[in-house]
């Protein structure tokens, strides 16, 4: 199964996470200083960079550990080589328990991001 749904998501998941970061970015730029809506705005974007760089510190050298033995080729390739290396030599449980806890938390800033979005929105 990872070796079809981690090259896969390599491109949806990059693709629409880095176009939320930016749609917030740009949002954020065009909210002016001072007004309601600009903080609320402004944790979501800062919600949104934690939560992809919460990815590439904790979740992606587990994938990378995982997917170290698979082929993959193309674009799943290079997505894979990206990063530090890997965390070999961990027991499987302490890998799992990262993977999760790293999904847990990026769920957590997702939906700080979401909220604070619908925040700025009924502020306008």
């Amino acid at each position: 199964m990872q070796t079809i749904y981690y090259p896969g998501f390599t491109i949806g998941g990059a693709f629409g996470e880095f176009g939320a970061i930016v749609a917030a970015l740009v949002l954020l730029a065009a909210t002016p200083f001072g007004t309601p809506a600009f903080w609320p705005t402004l944790v979501a974007a800062v919600s949104l960079l934690t939560m992809h760089a919460t990815y590439w510190v904790w979740t992606h050298p587990v994938n990378k550990t995982w997917m170290r033995n698979r082929e993959v080729e193309g674009v799943g390739a290079r997505f894979f080589a990206a990063g530090w290396g890997g965390l070999a030599g961990q027991d499987w449980t302490q890998l799992r328990d990262r993977w999760e806890y790293s999904h847990v938390a990026r769920a957590v800033f997702a939906m700080v991001a979401l909220i604070a979005l619908l925040v700025a929105a009924l502020a306008r």
